[in-house]
């Protein structure tokens, strides 16, 4: 009878041991999708040698590892040309990151502006960063000077010099003047 008290005694103290504070036993772990880590003021910077290529920051952002991604919010990125000054800029309500290649998917009131004044804007965009590329498959508003131009698919480079649209194409190219001297709609 001793043997089972004594049994029953450690079997309590061994049950009310899990019930303090410490670590969350590994059947109670967190549910798959919550991030593994957030922060707020998050910074991710890429450089090739001491040359900066461009910097994102984000008012916050979650890591989620098991699924290969950063998903921040309020994010900003400013691109940076050969000699170091940034030649446009970036903004999105949320960005996935993926940290083994550094594309993004910006989504939610996407915008780019350039120094030289061009403005995208879009839904979503993704920047492919190896091929240093911007791609859109949503409608893309471009505005430059008085022009707008505006299509469904879109790719460029991130300083908006040279860029497609795919489909669905509108334009309003104003003269010098400042009249409009050709609307078009169509195709490619």
């Amino acid at each position: 009878m001793r043997l089972g008290l004594g049994m029953a005694a450690l079997a309590a103290v061994l049950a009310m041991a899990g019930c303090g504070d410490g670590d969350v036993p590994s059947q109670m772990a967190p549910a798959s999708n919550a991030p593994d880590q957030e922060v707020r003021g998050f910074t991710l910077t890429e450089s090739v040698g001491s040359q900066m290529r461009w910097r994102l920051t984000a008012r916050s952002a979650a890591t989620y590892r098991n699924k290969g991604v950063i998903v921040a919010q309020t994010v900003a990125i400013d691109f940076f040309d050969a000699a170091g000054k940034p030649y446009s800029h970036l903004t999105a309500d949320q960005g996935e990151i993926h940290p083994s290649t550094n594309d993004m998917v910006a989504s939610g009131h996407v915008a780019i502006v350039t120094n030289a004044g061009t403005r995208v804007d879009t839904p979503s965009l993704k920047f492919l960063n190896k091929e240093q590329k911007v791609q859109s498959d949503q409608r893309v508003t471009v505005r430059r000077g008085g022009d707008v131009l505006s299509g469904v698919g879109f790719e460029s480079d991130p300083s908006l010099d040279h860029f497609v649209f795919k489909s669905k194409i509108t334009a309003q190219v104003k003269s010098a003047s400042g009249r409009i001297r050709v609307h078009q709609r169509g195709t490619p």
